[in-house]
């Protein structure tokens, strides 16, 4: 695929993507033999990796899905989380692993991880695509990271910036001139 115009600068291939799912998938084989975890995707942004994802598993999973909101149309979280969609799924005694599709500021997932908690999950762990160590404000523990990326505003693979972009098989860094036009 042509790198779209929009696009400054290409961070992370289709290919380079493809091999990380491989090695986080395996990685999750190995944790979760003979357990049935229910696998919590973070909707929108993580369909994409939660699909590849899912695809190399050898293990019996559940999915359900969450919606949690810090951006609202920005390139920068505002702080305030809000939850849009709750789970279908009881987790009380489950093995539950979070997947997502960035981490930045740390402030949407301490706020999901505290929430879910509440709800007496056996384990609750957190896998992530990408995390941008350098944008935290709230310490976060992640127990599966694909790439640690630079504070950026990146789209493809599932990011968006106002819901565009997301069907990109790359993560690309978007032009700033794209999110400074109104």
């Amino acid at each position: 695929m042509k790198k779209h115009p929009d696009i400054e600068e290409i961070l992370l291939t289709e290919n380079q993507i493809k091999r990380k799912v491989g090695e986080i998938a395996r990685q999750l084989n190995r944790d979760y033999k003979n357990k049935k975890p229910i696998i919590v995707s973070v909707l929108k942004g993580s369909v994409v990796f939660l699909c590849d994802l899912i695809r190399k598993l050898e293990f019996d999973h559940i999915i359900d899905f969450i919606s949690v909101s810090s951006y609202a149309n920005a390139t920068e979280s505002s702080g305030v989380v809000r939850l849009l969609m709750d789970l279908r799924e009881s987790i009380v005694g489950r093995d539950v692993l979070i997947v997502e599709d960035i981490v930045d500021t740390g402030l949407t997932l301490a706020y999901l991880k505290r929430n879910l908690l509440t709800r007496k999950p056996k384990s609750l762990k957190i896998c992530v695509l990408l995390d941008k160590k350098e944008c935290r404000k709230q310490f976060i523990k992640v127990d599966y990271v694909g790439f640690t990326i630079p504070n950026k505003f990146c789209v493809g693979y599932g990011l968006d910036y106002r819901q565009l972009y997301r069907n990109l098989p790359y993560i690309g860094i978007l032009k700033p001139q794209v999110y400074r036009r109104k």
